[in-house]
């Protein structure tokens, strides 16, 4: 396993993270036992950085954690979010979020707690409610950290220039079929020092070839142009591109953590394959970085 300082909080973070989203059958049904398995196969082989949600199962991605981690939560940097994009994020529903996220957890701090999805909310809402009640949250011992998520480029931007964040995610922003997060983003971050995050590596699916059931026949059809203009990457794989997909992200410098949503041992095996150190070829890399340069793939 790799492992980096992740920015200004000067935590030491395996660079591949487990997701939660997965673990609580947001995907497909999983079995609870085999999730509690699967999450101490994950720390056992050097993971020390858990990702979750009070949106994935609606709780139990967090409850499932929870009890995984009894007795080894000091091994792990455990990171949430609040609140769901479901509900308003205004100040006391906030402070309410932690407090039941902290519950599920079974921990009496959380390292990391960011902002959800903060393009479904009022940007005045986020910065005059959400962020006090998490800055409070802070000063009482309960989180160390505070971050934001969103796939909206832009609008990270505009976060991340208040200051008022240590570490920021997106997802489907740096992969082989949408590099976008290059331009501006992770070297904005790098120059803040902020902890950077990136998830869905595999652009929800396509990557892998098993694209999610909610994308629309319009992007489903840009996605498989883009593909078939990454086809000399098939270097390894009968199907899909999941490693050069992986390596791609593990080996940016500027990306701290890629998360890896595995559902089964399985999964979770193969993705830790991909943490030696090995990204991809200079040649291949070039390629990659000249396609669709500015183009998101995602609306």
């Amino acid at each position: 396993m790799e492992y980096t300082i992740f920015g200004k909080t000067g935590m030491k973070v395996s660079k591949l993270g487990l997701g939660g989203a997965p673990l609580a059958g947001d995907f497909g049904k999983t079995d609870e036992n085999d999730v509690q398995r699967m999450i101490h196969e994950a720390l056992d082989a050097g993971i020390n950085f858990i990702d979750t949600a009070p949106k994935y199962g609606f709780g139990e991605s967090e409850r499932r954690i929870g009890k995984a981690l009894v007795g080894r939560r000091d091994k792990v940097v455990l990171t949430t979010k609040a609140i769901r994009s479901d509900l308003t994020y205004d100040y006391n529903s906030t402070i309410q979020s932690v407090e039941d996220s902290l519950q599920r957890l079974q921990t009496d701090w959380i390292d990391l707690l960011q902002i959800h999805d903060v393009e479904t909310q009022p940007y005045e809402l986020v910065v005059n409610e959400t962020l006090p009640a998490l800055e409070k949250m802070r000063q009482e011992g309960k989180i160390r950290y505070i971050g934001v998520s969103t796939r909206d480029l832009p609008l990270m931007m505009k976060y991340m220039k208040t200051e008022r964040f240590d570490t920021i995610q997106f997802y489907t922003r740096y992969m082989l079929a949408d590099h976008t997060a290059k331009d501006e983003v992770l070297p904005l971050a790098k120059e803040m020092g902020l902890g950077v995050i990136n998830g869905s590596v595999l652009g929800m699916g396509i990557l892998a070839e098993s694209p999610a059931p909610f994308l629309d026949q319009e992007t489903l059809d840009e996605a498989k142009e883009r593909l078939d203009k990454l086809s000399f990457l098939r270097k390894t794989e009968p199907r899909g591109l999941i490693e050069p997909g992986m390596r791609f992200s593990l080996s940016q410098p500027d990306i701290h953590v890629t998360l890896t949503g595995a559902d089964t041992t399985a999964v979770l095996r193969t993705n830790l394959s991909f943490c030696d150190g090995q990204g991809l070829d200079p040649e291949d890399q070039r390629k990659v970085y000249q396609l669709f340069q500015g183009q998101p793939l995602f609306s």
